[in-house]
């Protein structure tokens, strides 16, 4: 699945409003490599425990928001920081 071009367009960090883009495949294998080593968890404290095929990046590629059958949560404490990886 993939985001509407227009609802990416108006997306945007919750905590920051900084503009988010979808991730890229480097930062989606780091993240599943922790995943898969047990080591990647939420900003929340909870152990992520499922492959993330599809991702949302803040512009300052440091915050992570999964998306989930096409829907991006948009919630900080689901949110990953991936320069922790």
């Amino acid at each position: 699945m993939t985001i509407d071009p227009q609802l990416l367009d108006i997306l945007v960090c919750p905590e920051t409003r900084q503009p988010v883009a979808m991730a890229g495949a480097e930062v989606l294998e780091r993240l599943n490599a922790a995943v898969a080593a047990g080591s990647a968890v939420t900003r929340g404290g909870e152990q992520v425990g499922d492959a993330v095929s599809e991702g949302l990046l803040r512009e300052d590629g440091r915050i992570l928001y999964p998306v989930r059958d096409g829907i991006p949560i948009m919630l900080i404490d689901e949110s990953i920081d991936v320069t922790r990886l």
